[in-house]
């Protein structure tokens, strides 16, 4: 059984799941907004702030997470950065530390392959389907819902805001992304500590690996 409640990290990952496939479609940047969950979390839990432009870590911070730690860590060791810096360095250590976390408390399953029969690798599957499905049906309503904006929990409000700003196709559209950009607007205000900064660094971030892979060849 898995185990607690999924932070806004792992629940970035697990939104980005289409259950009917049984794997991630449409967020090539997954990597992106997952760290950009984490650093929501640690400005949600007081542990970072931005000072100057520069996200600054409270001294001795702890969480006792190993996802959260792990990047506290990073930006204490590293030279001072902005939120779209921090979203960026090493980005998939976060991404690959919530998935094995998410393996570990029964919320995603391992299965070692080869691919093209030849290079090793893993593929994550859902143990709880039915979990993603209410998850991803909760941020759409969060989107296209009635309620105002200030009736969203903040939790819902952040996994939607963050989601719309990794551009997670296969959760919204960019059509919607635009039609909507003045509620997801207001819910990133409502969303807790430094997310419309982290939201603004996020889209930013995401806009620049698309350019990046129109500009190879591999669209965007």
């Amino acid at each position: 059984m898995p185990q607690g409640s999924p932070s806004l990290p792992a629940r970035l990952l697990l939104v980005a799941y289409d259950p009917g496939k049984d794997r991630v479609t449409g967020a090539p940047d997954l990597a992106l907004a997952v760290r950009a969950g984490a650093l929501a979390e640690l400005a949600a839990r007081g542990l970072v702030r931005e000072i100057d432009g520069v996200v600054t870590p409270v001294p001795d911070g702890r969480t006792d997470d190993p996802v959260l730690d792990q990047l506290l860590e990073l930006i204490q060791e590293s030279r001072p950065r902005s939120w779209r810096r921090l979203i960026t360095h090493r980005a998939r250590l976060t991404r690959d530390t919530v998935r094995r976390e998410l393996v570990a408390a029964g919320w995603l399953a391992a299965e070692r392959r080869r691919v093209l029969g030849l290079f090793p690798g893993t593929r994550y599957t859902l143990l709880r389907a039915g979990y993603v499905e209410v998850l991803r049906m909760e941020a759409r309503n969060a989107l296209t819902g009635p309620d105002a904006p200030d009736a969203v929990h903040p939790d819902r409000a952040a996994l939607l805001v963050l989601a719309a700003a990794g551009h997670f196709r296969g959760l919204l559209s960019g059509r919607e992304r635009r039609r909507y950009a003045d509620r997801l607007t207001a819910l990133a205000a409502l969303a807790g500590p430094a997310v419309p900064e982290i939201r603004t660094a996020l889209e930013a971030a995401v806009k620049s690996a698309e350019a990046a892979r129109a500009s190879d060849g591999g669209g965007g």
